[in-house]
């Protein structure tokens, strides 16, 4: 007899698929709308560039001028986007001008920049070289370094850079006639998280962002042991062993004597080299950071170089995470040709910030003293005057002002909510409400054990905040919530949460009703895979959850461009179109619910979707102590049932869609698919006819090929009993 298959929405993967008989366990690039599963809409590449490095930051605005921008900030350039083209307005950190600055060597790709002093660059920061006059001696013309982009190979010393060419030099080496002029972007981050504990987890020739740096007084040789005088030694620790890096040489030292002279001085410590320095070349502190061969004393989170993205007005307002914040006017004359600047009297060291609905510029994990990065606190709030952001001075005439969290170790994200900024710390959540003067905002913790896993784990919509906890999936609209959720387990047991915490990214889809978190699973280093929640169509009593392989890094919803936009990172060397050089990996920009398959530079490649059901098995029907021959579904597995056809139902469908009846006899059993099978659909197939015979049997649908769609309908089953074995 003929017997309809109902499932309930939602995927779960807390229970085996035995027991999850009328139930869907897993799924990719699948949706469920009005309890009913069907495949994603498409995506699309937004302009013909890929960007350097990875979008690690993502705002949508539209101006005073109605024009509506995107500004992305990857981990390298910010770009904004606008009428399908890509601006560069990174800010430029410093300018230098050379004069014969540039070495090559016969058959080598490698060219070597020579500043007269300390440049201050470091290996992966971006140069823009221009001005550029003339060179001979070298098969390179101006034409290939004149306004081009490179990415510092490595930083031999505190005076010189190289980069490297497409293609090595054929000439006997070259020489330049004339200038160039060298413009160093400021340094964003690396394009991934590294967390751990244990060896070779320090930054070995690297720099330090946040640690004391000052100058030498004079100069040293390689083997100068005394006379090492620092400029200014009062966040310099002076006693037990300490270290300082002057160019890339460690050195030890165990005090400072009252006339800034190091003592206890050793060289070349931490594996490097020796080597002389000149008077005014900078010094770091690396005492609290460790080199190859040596066990960290602690977890180290080397996080990944991070935006925080906001618009005041016309202006949008772009923060490096851990550094200084910028502004660049949407609405200037040639705003496309001009660059972020940065904000003078704001604070240069934040973890996040953010625009009040009353128009205060806010920081998190500030500075308690603007303009000095070493009191960087990680649990500290700083706002602006309202209207002004520029204005941070505490008194009766402004409404700017300072606050500090209590519960928690940093301030890991906030967002605005209906009525209150939302802030999150690593263990609690905070309400930052505006009450006027004089106090401005009232902080009230609303919540505990509910930190937010990392700064963009969080959305908000209608009211309701979601965000990722590190134990647990929550919503606040008023009062706290813990999100049930049925693939729970799924996600946090194979979430890389060591080393790729603020690697997750939350997304909003309001068209459908989605709220989703895209995060790196155990083994890499990169977001992979997504988990999505279904506001619409869940209910307390059954929460509809769906997972699956779409990796995005940021995620921006439809509010201004009619349809979300989202970022995916490929890590790797890659010459993307404006950085020579570049080993940072590439971004591209999509236009989601497109269409129905993935569109990138031309070419079309088909999106695969399946979705897999629970197993299901059958019972006879009991009549006054008698069994009829008539069969139901959800039964306890005592027949083994034979099917003879299936009656396919799709309330849409575009091309054709494989149907797989999925086999097993017991629950330890691998699945087999049933006899012809899988069974090709389309949407004039009336029924399917089969031999399968088992005592558990799974459905299993799935679309591989382009310009293809489906919604599934309520499949029937032509099926009877067969006996007990």
């Amino acid at each position: 007899m003929l017997q309809k298959i109902g499932f309930q929405p939602g995927i779960n993967k807390q229970i085996t698929p035995t027991t999850a008989e009328g139930q869907w366990i897993d799924c990719d690039n699948v949706r469920f709308r009005y309890g009913t599963p069907e495949k994603i809409g498409g995506w699309k590449q937004l302009g013909d560039d890929a960007l350097t490095g990875a979008g690690r930051g993502l705002h949508h605005f539209v101006n005073s001028k109605a024009r509506k921008y995107a500004i992305i900030g990857t981990n390298r350039i910010l770009y904004a986007f606008s009428g399908g083209v890509y601006y560069d307005i990174h800010p430029i950190k410093s300018t230098t001008t050379l004069t014969n600055a540039f070495t090559t060597t016969n058959g080598s790709t490698s060219v070597t920049i020579t500043f007269s002093g300390d440049h201050g660059i470091g290996e992966q920061d971006i140069v823009l070289l221009d001005n550029f006059s003339s060179i001979t001696n070298s098969n390179f013309a101006a034409a290939d370094f004149d306004d081009k982009k490179f990415m510092v190979t490595t930083v031999p010393s505190s005076t010189t850079i190289t980069i490297t060419m497409p293609s090595a030099e054929s000439g006997s080496g070259a020489t330049t006639s004339g200038g160039i002029r060298v413009q160093h972007y400021y340094p964003v981050g690396p394009a991934v998280q590294a967390k751990g504990f244990g060896w070779s987890l320090g930054t070995f020739g690297g720099e330090v962002a946040g640690e004391p740096t000052t100058t030498i007084t004079g100069a040293i040789n390689s083997t100068t042991t005394t006379g090492i005088i620092l400029a200014d030694v009062s966040q310099f620790p002076d006693s037990g062993t300490n270290f300082i890096k002057i160019g890339t040489e460690e050195i030890s030292y165990t005090g400072i004597s009252t006339s800034n002279e190091l003592t206890g001085v050793t060289r070349e410590v931490r594996g490097t080299d020796a080597a002389s320095h000149g008077a005014g070349d900078a010094v770091t502190s690396t005492t609290n950071f460790v080199a190859w061969g040596e066990a960290a004393s602690g977890d180290l989170v080397l996080e990944p170089g991070m935006w925080s993205l906001d618009n005041f007005g016309d202006k949008a307002i772009c923060l490096i995470h851990d550094s200084a914040v910028f502004e660049w006017n949407s609405a200037a004359t040639g705003a496309e040709n001009t660059r972020a600047t940065i904000i003078s009297g704001a604070p240069t060291a934040s973890r996040h910030m953010l625009v009040s609905a009353q128009r205060h510029l806010v920081f998190f994990g500030t500075e308690t003293t603007i303009g000095d990065t070493s009191t960087q606190d990680d649990m500290f709030i700083r706002f602006s005057d309202s209207e002004d952001i520029n204005n941070y001075v505490q008194s009766a005439e402004t409404s700017a002002g300072t606050d500090r969290l209590a519960d928690g170790s940093q301030i890991r994200g906030a967002i605005r909510g209906r009525d209150a900024i939302l802030v999150w710390t690593d263990t609690a959540l905070f309400t930052m409400r505006f009450v006027g003067s004089p106090i401005t905002f009232a902080f009230t913790q609303v919540g505990t054990h509910c930190g937010l896993v990392g700064q963009n784990a969080c959305v908000e919509v209608d009211g309701s905040a979601y965000w990722m906890s590190e134990n647990g999936f929550f919503r606040y609209a008023g009062k706290l919530e813990s999100l049930p959720c049925l693939v729970e387990d799924h996600v946090y047991d194979n979430i890389n949460l060591e080393s790729g915490n603020q690697m997750v990214s939350a997304g909003l889809n309001n068209l459908f009703g989605e709220v989703m978190w895209f995060y790196p699973t155990t083994g890499s280093s990169v977001v992979n895979r997504m988990v999505c929640y279904n506001y619409f169509d869940s209910s307390p009593q059954r929460p509809v959850w769906t997972v699956g392989t779409l990796a995005r890094t940021m995620w921006e919803d439809s509010a201004v461009f009619g349809s979300p936009h989202a970022t995916e990172y490929t890590a790797g060397n890659d010459s993307s179109f404006d950085v020579v050089g570049n080993t940072e990996g590439r971004t591209i920009y999509y236009q989601h619910e497109t269409g129905t398959d993935q569109v990138q530079g031309g070419s079309t490649t088909a999106i695969t979707s399946n979705i897999s059901s629970g197993d299901f098995d059958i019972s006879q029907t009991t009549q006054r102590g008698s069994t009829t021959g008539t069969a139901t579904l959800r039964g306890d597995g005592e027949f083994i049932m034979k099917i003879r056809r299936f009656i396919p139902d799709f309330i849409s469908q575009t091309g054709n869609t494989q149907v797989t009846l999925q086999l097993r006899d017991f629950p330890n059993d691998s699945q087999a698919s049933s006899a012809l099978g899988p069974f090709t659909v389309s949407s004039s197939t009336k029924k399917v006819d089969t031999r399968a015979r088992a005592r558990a049997i799974a459905l299993k649908v799935e679309n591989t090929a382009a310009s293809q769609s489906w919604k599934l309908g309520t499949f029937r089953l032509d099926i009877q009993p067969d006996g007990r074995r």
